[in-house]
């Protein structure tokens, strides 16, 4: 495992993707991850992160250990809580009620473990009117703003392709552990950290919220074209699609040249980058007339020799067989049991002595009820008990 995080302890209450995202982080950079599971006996239901099996599953869990644990029972909150005395950092994602009716809140688990780092993600917030709702994805991409400046204007709304609410939940949670973490070195004391995946995706819209909040601009949907800057947007050549990012005066002059549309250059309609924001929709026209020449990969050549942003438009497979991302060995390999050699995607950045790695598959449920409990001080006698009561 890297050693980044060698020492420090997470327990996992998590679920779905938001809460898995932000343990993934510790997960891969050497923490001792512990996955809490409710026993197959008491709960033989599918997670709800999907097939323990399948791609989400095993791209979400890796690098963690599982144990199976009946929190309604008394023994089962007693081993709980033996794991909370010396952890560093809880990670869950219940409703703000569900963990005081296990009695698994921060101010029961703080009298246990002051230095413990309480973490929560949630649809909407720990309090206030909506904080008991259920909160998904898209959910928050609708009232976060970001599915109306998604899209083409006129088409409706449009979520985004992935889900950007919950990552963005998860990172962000991620990131207030390890502030957490590092004030704690000074403090000694630990403390609560809470996302939620509505203020995150807020967060997430930065200069189209600013636009409002400063300018009083609401931003409408512009398809492929950036909403305050032009050229930069999806362009047609020859045999399919490119981006092209060209701002300032600069880099306009360099890209009317390589397009040999020099005659624009003293067009008072492209004369700045407000005029040419302006009047979009004729200078795409240019454009693309321009570009139907040649193909994507004589397009980019040509652009990129002139050091105009540009790209091609690929999909997944695509993406995965281009030569930089090749280079950059962001796709690792782990071994299952049961699914054999599995590829999948690291982190996305780079510590030069502590490296992220990818280690262990995602656990099986339960798979380290006896090593975990050895380690607290369970005999084999007990661990059979244990199983048997169905508290693991």
């Amino acid at each position: 495992m890297s050693e980044a995080l060698q020492g420090i302890k997470l327990i996992d209450l998590t679920r779905v993707r938001s809460g898995p995202s932000a343990v993934r982080q510790f997960a891969d950079w050497g923490a001792d991850v512990i996955k809490v599971e409710t026993p197959q006996a008491i709960d033989g239901s599918e997670d709800l992160g999907g097939h323990r099996l399948g791609s989400d599953f095993q791209n979400l869990h890796r690098n963690k250990r599982s144990i199976t644990l009946n929190l309604k029972t008394k023994d089962g909150l007693n081993i709980f809580k033996k794991l909370i005395k010396n952890a560093d950092i809880l990670v869950e994602n219940y409703r703000p009620n569900v963990k005081k009716r296990l009695g698994i809140d921060y101010e029961n688990l703080k009298s246990i473990n002051p230095r413990l780092i309480y973490a929560s993600i949630s649809g909407f917030g720990q309090n206030g009117p909506y904080s008991d709702l259920p909160g998904f994805d898209q959910i928050a991409q609708g009232m976060g703003g970001l599915m109306s400046v998604t899209g083409h204007e006129g088409k409706g709304p449009l979520r985004v392709g992935i889900p950007v609410a919950d990552l963005s939940a998860g990172l962000h949670c991620a990131l207030g552990i390890l502030t957490a973490l590092f004030e704690r070195q000074k403090s000694g004391c630990g403390q609560i950290v809470s996302a939620s995946l509505l203020e995150s995706q807020i967060a997430m819209l930065d200069f189209q919220a600013t636009r409002y909040l400063i300018s009083n601009e609401i931003a409408g949907q512009t398809g492929n074209d950036h909403p305050t800057m032009t050229p930069m947007g999806t362009y047609q050549t020859a045999n399919g699609y490119i981006n092209i990012a060209s701002i300032g005066e600069a880099m306009w002059r360099r890209l009317c040249n390589t397009l040999d549309i020099r005659e624009y250059l003293d067009d008072k309609d492209f004369e700045d980058d407000s005029a040419r924001t302006k009047n979009r929709s004729k200078l795409t026209s240019v454009i693309n007339k321009a570009l139907s020449k040649y193909n994507n990969e004589e397009w980019i050549k040509k652009l990129n020799k002139a050091s105009i942003p540009c790209g091609p438009i690929n999909n997944i497979e695509e993406v995965f067989n281009d030569p930089q991302v090749k280079y950059s060995n962001i796709v690792e390999s782990v071994n299952h049991p049961k699914l054999g050699k599995i590829k999948l995607v690291g982190q996305a950045v780079k510590l030069s002595r502590t490296p992220s790695k990818l280690k262990k598959a995602a656990p099986e449920k339960g798979e380290h009820n006896k090593e975990i409990l050895t380690e607290l001080g369970y005999n084999d006698k007990e661990i059979k008990n244990l199983k048997i009561g169905n508290i693991i």
